[in-house]
């Protein structure tokens, strides 16, 4: 079997915490013509430890195994929580990553823990790699600045929380890339047609488990099947004018006159615009969604302006 550099944990949204210890990882399985294993529970092991207090996910299942391949791992294992591994005592759980995996190394934050009720700690794997001919190689966590000037440590709680705020851009910049929501456009009620703003309408079921942006209007983007990316002012909320009772995430693209019906849609949210405000009547509303329009293509422009240099 050929031995492999190990990384260990739920990695959900794969922010910038989790890129720096993959690209170590990376570092050092390329010194050591190793194979990189990314090793992650699914579901969450919180759904069997506190099935009532399981943390909303960041991106699905298939986008955070996409994420790790893409940060370097050259494997990416699933590994199912269940009464049987959540049992094993720290000693334990090192001894089958061994047998199964053969680690030159194992790559891990400072704060990593594992085991039974996680007691295992870096200073516990440490100990054993002598023994069982590994190393532990540690990565410091990854800080950022975000808007208020705070500075945090890049972490899934600290995303979860920021998204859930409606502050995307400062998600963003613990994620390293722009809150994306992706789903199957359904047919709405076709309100936003009457009115002269067409909507693509993302499937609820879609979202089931996700953090959601919190209520409003975002300046973004949508990246269709096609791989086209279009200017789009998203909409996420109950339709407060209308009166409506089920949230929604839908989405006006910009300079498109399609149907997509039936396709798979991804809406990165960019820039908070405002909040959903229930107006007194459909001119009202119309004249509204004609500034969220223009505020969604100034950013547009003004990206591709910085793109372009």
């Amino acid at each position: 079997m050929t031995r492999s550099v190990v990384t260990i944990g739920n990695f959900d949204g794969v922010h910038l915490g989790h890129a720096a210890i993959l690209e170590r990882a990376r570092r050092v399985a390329d010194r050591r013509g190793a194979v990189l294993k990314a090793l992650t529970f699914e579901p969450h092991p919180a759904t069997i430890l506190r099935p009532d207090s399981v943390p909303p996910r960041i991106v699905d299942r298939d986008e955070k195994l996409r994420l790790l391949r893409e940060g370097g791992a050259d494997e990416v294992i699933v590994m199912k929580p269940d009464a049987a591994l959540l049992a094993l005592d720290p000693a334990a759980f090192v001894e089958r990553m061994v047998e199964t995996h053969r680690p030159h190394a194992f790559v891990e934050g400072r704060d990593f823990r594992f085991g039974r009720d996680r007691r295992g700690d870096i200073a516990m794997l440490s100990d054993a790699g002598p023994g069982m001919d590994f190393v532990v190689e540690v990565v410091d966590p990854v800080e950022i600045t975000l808007s208020d000037q705070l500075v945090a440590r890049a972490s899934s709680s600290l995303a979860r929380w920021l998204i859930a705020r409606g502050r995307v851009r400062d998600a963003a910049l613990c994620l390293g890339r722009p809150v994306t929501l992706t789903g199957e456009v359904v047919e709405g009620d076709r309100r936003g047609r009457t009115i002269g703003v067409p909507t693509a309408n993302l499937d609820r079921r879609s979202l089931d488990g996700l953090v959601i942006p919190a209520d409003g209007v975002y300046a973004g983007h949508a990246r269709l099947t096609d791989g086209r990316v279009r200017a789009a002012a998203i909409s996420i909320g109950i339709k407060p004018t209308f009166k409506g009772a089920l949230r929604c995430v839908e989405a006006h693209l910009l300079d498109f006159d399609g149907d997509l019906y039936g396709q798979t849609v991804s809406l990165s949210a960019l820039r908070w615009v405002r909040d959903q405000v229930r107006f007194a009547n459909t001119e009202d509303l119309r004249a509204q969604l004609t500034r969220d329009v223009d505020a969604t293509r100034d950013l547009w422009l003004e990206r591709a302006s910085a793109a372009g240099g």
